[in-house]
């Protein structure tokens, strides 16, 4: 499985680790996703995504109703 978030679509980047000589080398900067159990009222059950923080925030702005209409319209 990706480790993507399914409502931004954050995911991992690539960087260079720097060292004091300056010299590059290639590394991974790994998105911080997390999994969430959701409960939705209006279908009365719960849904599990994987979100990164940044959209778990956004989440709590938003509404939970919202954030599903937004997945389906992704899907």
């Amino acid at each position: 499985m990706s480790r993507r978030c399914e409502l931004t679509g954050k995911k991992n980047s690539k960087a260079n680790n720097v060292s004091h000589s300056n010299r590059h080398t290639k590394r991974l900067q790994k998105a911080n996703i997390v999994r969430k159990r959701l409960y939705v009222p209006s279908e009365k059950r719960w849904v599990t995504a994987k979100l990164s923080t940044n959209a778990l925030r956004t989440l709590e702005k938003i509404g939970v109703e919202e954030f599903v209409k937004r997945l389906r319209s992704v899907s």
